[in-house]
């Protein structure tokens, strides 16, 4: 399908980069089938995916950058190890980056910037979480006192240093997707923005169910092509996303509030869901992926990082940030053909839908004459979300991202929009446009 012909950007001279290919293994909901590995299994195994889908020779890689955001201590540059375990070179240089939801997106512009520099033609970006073994540490008395005894010399200072031990010693600090400056779980952000927002729970369980309808009916189209089988170790293989659910708004309806009991809104079906899994994108100068015979998908052109107040704000990164990266382009609302926003909790989309469409919010908490606008519904996310397809934290961009190129071959359009939030108040929001078909 052929793009109708709309403006054209300017580039002032930096290079163009283009998206080759992405892909991702299969999101799984986390304690189900990848839940006896570690994340560099995952992550090597989207990196051995892209292999295989491209053809790209290893050496022809200059770098490979990761996201991850619930790091395993023996592998905290996963982004290296996963490397060596798909076959890249020795030679070849990794890095670990970490955004929270956005660490992906943080992962592809940090090659983008490389690519544009001069220092790299050809980058791998991707991100990957295990929600299924995430960290458990000792108390911070029993760590100091493990580290300690491992110094002691003499049999007796070991003794008198395990005498001392208590009980409540053993007591495990559990991680938790709280913020540390403000000490409130993002569901508690989301049930507060809902009600600032007056979104009911009716609202939120329509929108969660529009995302799994058009989820399923995506996967069952053959839409959803990034994603990649993968064989796990002594188990199956998994071909396909197994968190995409379409219930009934009568039984999403009976499900109890999660985070602000008894009268909160925001519920386990209308919120995204633990998961696990990895994503890989190619990212290439446009001039070497024409030279090594590439045919690309899309080019990257704008993008912009945003950060607001993490406690009343914490996910309306889409809000701030989409403004910011079309006049940054020239370009409006009116010239976007898709948009692929992240899904935290369905009262996170619509309340960022509700922002974008309120004068009175840009003038009053961002400094602007007007609203930028609400996306229309009929272009927005419709093959799902992270609510339906899942949210492995730091993996979600690189989908985000080759789903906007996918759809906007298919739909015929031109531009994408890619907006997500993330903790600590920050928010991403980039601009695709449609290689020349």
């Amino acid at each position: 399908v052929q793009p109708k012909s709309k403006k054209t950007l300017a580039r002032n001279g930096v290079k163009n980069i283009v998206v080759v290919e992405g892909v991702r293994i299969p999101f799984l909901q986390s304690g189900t089938t990848y839940a006896d590995l570690m994340p560099h299994d995952l992550a090597r195994a989207a990196l051995q995916g892209l292999l295989n889908r491209t053809s790209v020779p290893r050496d022809v890689v200059d770098y490979i950058v990761y996201g991850t955001v619930i790091q395993e201590v023996k592998t905290s540059n996963v982004a290296r190890e996963a490397a060596l375990g798909a076959g890249f070179s020795d030679k070849t240089p990794a890095h670990t980056v970490t955004m929270a939801c956005i660490s992906s997106n943080q992962a592809m512009t940090t090659g983008v910037g490389m690519i544009a520099a001069g220092q790299c033609d050809v980058i791998v970006a991707g991100g990957v979480e295990l929600m299924s073994d995430v960290p458990i540490r000792h108390s911070r008395k029993m760590r100091k006192t493990m580290l300690t005894l491992n110094r002691a010399k003499t049999l007796g200072q070991k003794l008198a240093l395990i005498s001392k031990i208590r009980p409540d010693y053993f007591a495990p600090e559990l991680p938790a997707v709280a913020e540390f400056s403000t000490s409130e779980t993002m569901g508690h952000s989301a049930d507060r923005l809902a009600a600032a927002f007056a979104i009911s729970r009716l609202e939120q369980d329509e929108y969660a169910l529009r995302s799994h309808t058009l989820a399923k009916k995506a996967q069952e189209g053959g839409l959803l092509v990034d994603v990649v089988p993968f064989k796990v170790p002594g188990k199956e293989t998994v071909t396909k996303d197994n968190g995409i659910r379409p219930s009934s708004l009568e039984q999403m309806g009976k499900l109890k509030p999660a985070f602000v009991k008894p009268y909160g809104t925001v519920t386990p079906a209308n919120s995204s869901f633990l998961t696990d899994g990895a994503s890989a994108i190619l990212l290439m100068s446009e001039e070497k992926a024409l030279a090594l015979g590439y045919k690309p998908k899309a080019y990257l052109r704008d993008f912009v990082y945003v950060s607001q107040d993490p406690k009343d704000q914490l996910l309306l990164g889409p809000t701030y940030a989409t403004p910011k990266v079309l006049e940054k382009a020239g370009l409006t609302m009116a010239d976007i053909d898709v948009f692929e926003f992240h899904e935290a909790f369905a009262g996170q989309i619509l309340a960022n839908l509700k922002a974008m469409d309120s004068d009175w919010f840009a003038q009053n908490y961002m400094g602007r004459k007007s609203k930028v606008g609400a996306p229309p519904l009929e272009k927005f996310n419709t093959w799902g979300g992270s609510l339906s397809l899942g949210h492995p934290f730091a993996a979600t961009g690189c989908r985000l991202v080759i789903t906007t190129a996918h759809r906007l071959k298919k739909e015929g359009g031109q531009y994408g929009l890619v907006a997500a939030c993330a903790a600590g108040g920050q928010g991403h929001a980039m601009l695709v446009e449609l290689y020349p078909q």
